[in-house]
């Protein structure tokens, strides 16, 4: 049984939102979206509210769930969502650093490779102008 990994894909005002890792290592540096481990007991999208919570210190309502199962290292996959503040700003209490993307300026970070193909499709999710 794969673990799932849960993550957001927070768009607001035409830009999404962006989250630099602190760790482990390997990953740390790289840009991601906000999510993490579902526990047991919680169902998908309660998992990605605590997350944001607890990484980010906002509300979010979660949406429409983005592509299927996204591979990422052996044994995990990915479900990601858009999502939209509810209440809150966002700070990077678990990360390096945190930025709102603009979609030309969407690939001016170095995405982890599990999240780029999902920024791929996000990319035609943000609402122009």
């Amino acid at each position: 049984m794969e673990k799932i990994v849960v993550a957001a894909a927070i768009v607001e005002g035409g830009r999404l939102l962006a989250a630099q890792r602190a760790g482990p290592p390997a990953m740390a540096g790289g840009w991601e979206f906000p999510g993490g481990k579902v526990d047991p007991g919680e169902s998908d999208q309660e998992a990605l509210i605590r997350e944001c919570h607890e990484e980010l210190g906002v509300g979010i309502a979660v949406g429409d769930r983005v592509g299927g199962d996204w591979p990422l290292s052996p044994g995990y996959v990915m479900r990601v969502w858009l999502a939209r503040l509810t209440s809150g700003v966002p700070h990077p209490l678990e990360h390096l650093a945190l930025r709102w993307l603009t979609p030309d300026e969407l690939y001016d970070i170095a995405w982890l490779p599990a999240d780029l193909p999902v920024v791929r499709v996000v990319e035609d999710l943000i609402p122009q102008g």
